[in-house]
């Protein structure tokens, strides 16, 4: 029997205290997936554009560089733009942003990033850990706001405070850097009806991305080659790049990467899937030791995961699946650049195509730990083509830390309390306190 709500009472929850409106907009996105009317899955909606919650042609409206463009009306390369200046549409799209992908290729490959999440939080994380080993509680979604921001820190090569006591980073700086990127992305509240900002917006966001950004020239010219803006300097970005580029992993990755480790958090123990990643965790484990009693040696971390050979890692298939139904990111806009027909509806240029990502990942059905690879949605939640998110792979590594370090004593987890945010452009949980 089919489920007849697409994910768990508690994420809806979420996703109506964040905006009411956009919520009903996905639910309906969703319902159009389930219940398919006659014609095109593309509509056009007053006061919106054109909408779609098909992933198949989403996935064609963002590998469609011709037709379709992060620049204009609808795309958020034309918010940057208006906070960065012109330079971004070049950078952002076109000749100049292949260039700067070709680039920045092994800026984030899997490797780089479990040793860039390791030199940030291994420290943080171990304290974490330790306060429910010892039968207390924590707060999952404050913790993990700490450590988004205390990767911001590294990353950006944040300076310490002047007269600032003590080591840095510690988990007051990490949180006001974390509370500076929530504020800049607020700018983009309110932008589902147009991309265009008023003055006062872009002043607001210039300030903040000037704060955020005060130690990239200095890290730039000074950082070591193993840093992120070592490796920029080293791959040849000039400063200008590295701090756009900064700037968009600041709003891309912060939000986003801490809503989906506490709505993962909560997924797998709202729904009981907990058991089951446990169980898969420990059949891992017996089949690891039955080959080392064998005498055969398991020296690929990788390999000393794996319960079958082609079985994926238990917590990595969590974080894939987490990601497809919680979608943090649940809309990505593109502006129409050229006459062009999909999925059977005709768009004009100027117009925009608002992609409902949410409810084109939920059709594949509720959160469910073992769910094989979904061939229809692909990586969806981190867009397609060429705009294909840069730090996937360091998101994929943040979120597979903490849920390691949440179930490392092979025993469930249970919700003390939980607060949803209000009025946030990414549903999130304000609160999350778990224990044992």
């Amino acid at each position: 029997m089919t489920p007849i709500l697409p994910t768990t009472r508690h994420e809806l929850g979420l996703l109506y205290r964040a905006r009411p409106a956009m919520a009903g907009l996905l639910l309906a996105g969703t319902a159009a997936q389930r219940w398919p009317l006659d014609g095109s899955p593309v509509r056009k909606v007053p006061g919106i554009g054109w909408v779609t919650a098909d992933p198949v042609v989403a996935r064609t409206v963002l590998r469609d560089h011709r037709s379709f463009t992060i620049l204009g009306e609808g795309g958020v390369g034309n918010l940057w733009a208006q906070i960065l200046g012109d330079w971004v549409l070049d950078l952002f799209d076109g000749a100049g942003h292949h260039d700067l992908r070709s680039r920045t290729r092994e800026l984030f490959t899997e490797a780089v990033s479990r040793e860039l999440v390791s030199a940030a939080w291994d420290e943080r994380v171990a304290v974490a850990g330790e306060a429910l080993r010892s039968g207390g509680t924590l707060d999952v979604a404050h913790l993990a706001r700490i450590l988004v921001g205390r990767m911001v820190i590294s990353l950006l090569g944040t300076p310490c405070p002047a007269g600032h006591g003590g080591s840095w980073p510690d988990d007051e700086g990490a949180l006001r850097i974390f509370e500076t990127g929530e504020r800049l992305a607020t700018v983009a509240l309110g932008t589902a009806g147009s991309t265009i900002l008023t003055p006062a917006q872009v002043a607001t966001a210039r300030g903040i991305v000037a704060e955020l950004n005060a130690g990239i020239p200095d890290g730039w010219r000074n950082a070591p080659p193993d840093t992120l803006l070592g490796r920029c300097r080293e791959l040849g970005l000039g400063l200008t790049e590295t701090s756009g580029l900064a700037s968009l992993l600041m709003v891309a990755g912060t939000e986003t990467a801490a809503s989906a480790m506490a709505r993962i958090t909560a997924l797998l123990i709202d729904t009981g899937e907990q058991h089951r990643m446990l169980a898969s965790l420990r059949a891992g484990t017996e089949a690891r030791a039955a080959v080392v009693a064998l005498g055969a040696a398991v020296d690929d971390e990788r390999a000393a995961r794996l319960l079958n050979p082609g079985e994926a890692d238990p917590v990595e298939n969590v974080v894939r699946e987490g990601l497809r139904v919680t979608s943090p990111a649940s809309v990505i806009g593109r502006g129409v650049a050229a006459d062009v027909e999909v999925g059977g509806a005709a768009l004009r240029a100027g117009e925009r195509i608002m992609l409902l990502v949410w409810s084109a990942n939920a059709a594949a059905g509720p959160f469910r730990a073992d769910r094989p690879y979904v061939r229809e949605s692909r990586q969806l939640w981190f867009g397609a083509g060429r705009h294909l998110c840069l730090g996937a792979a360091l998101a994929r590594a943040e979120i597979g830390t903490l849920l390691r370090m949440l179930w490392s004593e092979d025993r469930p987890l249970r919700i003390v309390r939980r607060r949803a945010a209000r009025g946030v452009l990414i549903p999130a949980w304000s609160e999350l306190v778990v224990t044992r």
